[in-house]
């Protein structure tokens, strides 16, 4: 079956629609979001490694993510390939960590 133009409006088929932005702004606002209340995660990088923590700190180009009891990673965004809420990281509070020093 060949494709037709609608026919009620012979120009419809020359309409073309715009294209879908590059950068929507919601990323920002998803980091944004996970850092203020220290939601835990899990990043999965574009070698297939996976790392959990929280995110502490982004900008334009990377993301620091805060692990317990290891160091913490500034990770590169064009390294990351997924960003994910986990119930996998329990973060202790400061207070707590200071508490099990003890």
């Amino acid at each position: 079956m060949p494709f037709r133009a609608p026919q009620g409006n012979p120009n419809a088929a020359k309409r073309s629609r715009t294209p879908p932005p590059e950068d929507t702004f919601e990323e920002a606002a998803f980091l944004k979001a996970l850092g203020e209340k220290q939601k835990p995660v899990s990043v999965k990088l574009m070698d297939g490694q996976i790392v959990h923590g929280w995110i502490e700190y982004y900008d334009k180009n990377m993301v620091r993510l805060t692990r317990e009891g290891r160091p913490n990673l500034f990770i590169y965004k064009s390294q990351i390939k997924t960003i994910t809420e986990s119930a996998a990281v329990a973060r202790r509070t400061s207070r707590e960590a200071k508490e099990q020093e003890r």
